[in-house]
């Protein structure tokens, strides 16, 4: 892989996880010049997928432009089901800084991504977080209520005028939301349990918005082919409220139901140093620092001589 100067994480999630061919196809779309697709994770129970492309800010417009184009054309949101909410066949495309870019400069990019996608393929785009042209539009859940299904109404509305494009739903697309922000971390836990409620009562104790932890979005969800439940999660600032912590408290609160944690995953991918603190936290390592892994030297001794 080339070693750009400007790096940039983009992260689109579309609303398909059960057809492998068309989420790679999709995937597909999005490689070329100056990015690369990195990821690919399915979930069939949410029918989502998220997809993790790094390259230079150019090279991501292209790139991303290709990925919504094709997922417009193979993804039908009329006849879609999944457990996780969505509103658009692409339905979020964040930017993320990550090297020799500022949060301003992924700012312009998904403005530049959200006019093309709008002109180009008359999907209505709304700015989100850092890129929100107005305060009540940094929640992504709030842009999404409704959903698709509810959207056609929901965007006649003048408060919810898009951002790009015209006042009506891509009739198969949905509409679609463009933002700048920083790293998220996906993180779902499972449960021995199909008790739909706990997962729900766990998700309440756990996330911010209803007296949890600080930098944590969670909703509980049946994972039927499995015939358990999932507290799914967004870890917003994983520095402020480590993974660790968060699966702690989802071990505690099921302990109070009576039901077992049985594992965790990570959607995506997610920085080292998020690992890191993991190992920090749970063994307790005296002055532990980036400098006690073999790679993270090996990395610097590089540089040093690059």
């Amino acid at each position: 892989m080339k070693m750009w100067n400007k790096l940039i994480e983009c992260v689109p999630n579309i609303s398909e996880g059960r057809r492998r061919d068309v989420a790679e196809a999709i995937a597909q779309a999005a490689d070329g010049p100056g990015r690369r697709v990195i990821d690919l994770s399915m979930d069939p129970d949410h029918n989502r997928s998220v997809i993790t492309i790094v390259g230079e800010p150019d090279g991501l417009l292209d790139g991303v432009l290709g990925l919504a184009s094709k997922a417009a054309e193979l993804i039908d949101l009329n006849v879609h089901r999944g457990e996780h909410p969505r509103m658009g066949a692409v339905d979020v495309i964040p930017f993320i800084p990550v090297r020799g870019v500022t949060m301003a400069d992924c700012i312009d990019l998904s403005r530049r991504v959200g006019e093309r996608i709008a002109e180009e393929l008359a999907i209505p785009v709304y700015l989100y977080e850092e890129s929100a042209t107005r305060e009540e539009r940094r929640n992504l859940a709030t842009i999404r209520k409704g959903q698709f299904e509810g959207f056609a109404e929901k965007i006649r509305d003048p408060q919810w005028e898009p951002d790009f494009g015209e006042a009506r739903i891509h009739p198969t697309a949905g509409v679609v939301a463009v933002g700048a922000r920083e790293f998220l971390i996906a993180y779902n836990i499972d449960l021995a349990t199909s008790d739909l409620s706990v997962a729900k009562e766990i998700a309440r104790a756990v996330r911010y918005s209803s007296g949890g932890l600080r930098y944590v979005k969670a909703l509980g969800f049946p994972l039927s082919e499995k015939g358990i439940v999932q507290v799914s999660m967004n870890l917003t600032n994983f520095k402020k409220t480590p993974i660790l912590r968060v699966f702690e408290l989802v071990k505690r609160e099921a302990e109070r139901w009576g039901v077992m944690v049985i594992g965790s995953e990570i959607v995506g991918t997610l920085p080292r140093s998020a690992l890191y603190d993991v190992a920090r936290m749970a063994l307790q390592v005296r002055d532990f620092s980036d400098d006690l892994i073999l790679e993270e030297r090996i990395e610097g001794a590089i540089r040093e001589d690059s």
